[in-house]
């Protein structure tokens, strides 16, 4: 067993690191983590594929190599909401994914499902996702320093942007520069899985303690308006929604 086989087995098994967070601290149906629960199922599982974990044909590891990087920009965008702090950019975002849904398409129907539509499509990909991530890391970083808040989210913002800045520079020595030394990136790729999922892990850990106590309020809201008669429930639950408001976008 060489390096290269031992970087691919721990990039492996940290991939999986946040899988089990999202499912065993029940935020996989939270929000916009569903969509972060299946780009790791995907990325886990085209991982445990190409370390020969599942006897399959190489047609069926190309396939659903070429479909891993065709859903791995969706997904992202739509888990990138999650940082929004405004519902007009929020939907900005879902409509920019719906776009790039739709680029995929039409590079599909041309190229037709392979590595080349992958190639192409993967560009655009990372550059969306990682601009969106530099912004996204720099106001939870602003929050995070000035308010000692939202230290979750940066701690996960800024495993998205490790992993695509990491990412771009395999795509561009890969694909652009055609690097004879593939050997070496591939090594560089697994090194970036193992950082980027390990962050992103303790970024999970940490913003589900915030997550609880935001159920919380919401469940004390529920409590309020089912004790107090209508009238008297409306005021105070309207307090409790400024609270919540104010708790949930970390002002």
């Amino acid at each position: 067993m060489n390096i290269f086989s031992v970087a691919g087995i721990i990039a492996t098994i940290a991939l999986l690191l946040p899988i089990l967070l999202l499912i065993t601290m029940k935020l996989s149906l939270y929000r916009s983590f569903p969509a972060l629960l299946s780009y790791y199922v995907i990325v886990f599982t085209y991982s445990v594929i190409i370390e020969g974990g599942f006897p399959i044909s190489k047609e069926f590891r190309i396939f659903y190599g070429n479909l891993s990087n065709f859903l791995d920009g969706p997904l992202i965008l739509l888990f990138l909401t999650y940082f929004s702090r405004t519902a007009s950019f929020r939907k900005k975002l879902i409509i920019l994914t719906a776009c790039f849904v739709v680029f995929e398409i039409i590079v599909i129907a041309t190229y037709g499902f392979n590595t080349q539509s992958a190639t192409i499509i993967l560009g655009p990909d990372m550059v969306l996702v990682t601009g969106l991530s530099i912004l996204f890391f720099f106001q939870q970083v602003k929050l995070a320093v000035t308010n000692h808040k939202a230290i979750g989210k940066a701690i996960m913002i800024a495993s998205i942007l490790f992993a695509y800045v990491g990412y771009c520079f395999v795509y561009s020595a890969y694909y652009l520069f055609e690097t004879p030394y593939k050997n070496d990136v591939h090594l560089i790729f697994y090194l970036i899985n193992i950082i980027s999922a390990i962050t992103m892990a303790i970024g999970l850990s940490v913003e589900h303690k915030r997550v609880r106590q935001l159920i919380e309020l919401l469940t004390a809201r529920k409590e309020l308006q089912e004790i107090y008669a209508k009238e008297e429930s409306k005021t105070n639950s309207s307090a409790i929604e400024k609270m919540i408001f104010k708790f949930d976008q970390n002002s």
